[in-house]
């Protein structure tokens, strides 16, 4: 691949809850940029980034931040004002995909199948059933599985976290209809679906939560996905058709919940559409690139070289 860019500034840490994952990926793919001959500057986003930007003057930035200000068009947003091309999606797939009541309604609009859901305010939520349960309340722009519940029908109550004084997830959330189910992912790189991953957290852990994905011993990752070749090919298909209704770019990673004993339509469900998935060298992308032969040097080398503003 032809070179376009010499230095580049990785952005990681942040302000959000996810500030700790962003370390990992950034850290990872600073090391391996390094390693494929660019010069690399490493920056801890604060509120003076652009400042920090300016004096740096790198030629592109990968964005290695995740959650709110890095996730959801904030930071996209201030590299555009800066005219610094920068890797995954830009200002509005970016802000859709945070947003999981809107990012459901552009995958509606596409033909791709998604759960019930209600949004209501947190107070009401944790006062009573809103939805009968199984059910699982989320905060509407939140990544990592942080502050998901999962409500089963032997709960008395709604999660009382909601109704806590420091609640710092929104005021209001998602309820949305419980999906039994396996876990299943796919990322897109450009134009092209690549493998599937099925997810299966370690015992004891009731879902793929923020302890199963970011915990040593986790999860387990199963590539490619033991399910039928009909079932592994339409998750690649409804992948890349979640990634361009939202208008990402770059990678991305879609989440689905695959119900093998429902009949018909009713089997595969889009979770959401992961911009800025996590980037160690053995999260779930880089594996999906290291299936489809590209080592994690070549994956990130990709990323920055296919960097643009306007995205």
């Amino acid at each position: 691949m032809t070179r376009k860019f010499e230095h580049v500034a990785v952005l990681l840490g942040g302000l959000s809850s996810e500030r700790e994952v962003s370390l990992s990926s950034g850290k990872d793919c600073a090391d391996a940029l390094e390693g494929e001959g660019y010069k690399v500057t490493r920056i801890d986003m604060d509120r003076d980034i652009a400042t920090r930007l300016k004096e740096v003057a790198p030629d592109v930035v990968f964005n290695s931040l995740h959650g709110p200000m890095g996730e959801d068009g904030t930071v996209q947003g201030v590299l555009e004002i800066l005219q610094i091309p920068y890797t995954h999606s830009g200002v509005m797939a970016s802000s859709l995909a945070m947003n999981k009541e809107l990012s459901k309604a552009a995958f509606r609009a596409a033909g791709i199948p998604v759960a019930e859901h209600k949004i209501v305010p947190r107070e009401v939520a944790a006062k009573e059933h809103v939805m009968e349960p199984p059910y699982v309340v989320k905060p509407i722009a939140e990544g990592s599985s942080v502050g998901v519940f999962i409500v089963r029908e032997d709960h008395a109550h709604p999660p009382q976290e909601l109704s806590s004084s420091d609640w710092a997830l929104g005021e209001h959330v998602m309820v949305e209809c419980f999906v039994p189910g396996r876990e299943l992912t796919c990322a897109v790189m450009g134009d092209e679906a690549l493998g599937v991953t099925e997810i299966i957290p370690a015992e004891g852990l009731a879902f793929y939560n923020y302890e199963a994905k970011y915990a040593p011993g986790g999860s387990k990752h199963v590539l490619p996905a033991q399910i039928s070749p009909n079932v592994y090919q339409l998750v690649r298909k409804l992948a890349l058709k979640a990634h361009k209704a939202l208008g990402c770019r770059g990678v991305s990673r879609a989440d689905f919940i695959f119900n093998e004993k429902s009949a018909g339509d009713d089997q595969l469900f889009c979770l959401e559409v992961n911009t800025q998935p996590g980037m160690t060298a053995t999260s779930l992308v880089p594996e999906l690139a290291a299936h489809a032969g590209l080592s994690f040097g070549e994956l990130v080398r990709w990323m920055v070289e296919d960097a643009s503003c306007n995205r």
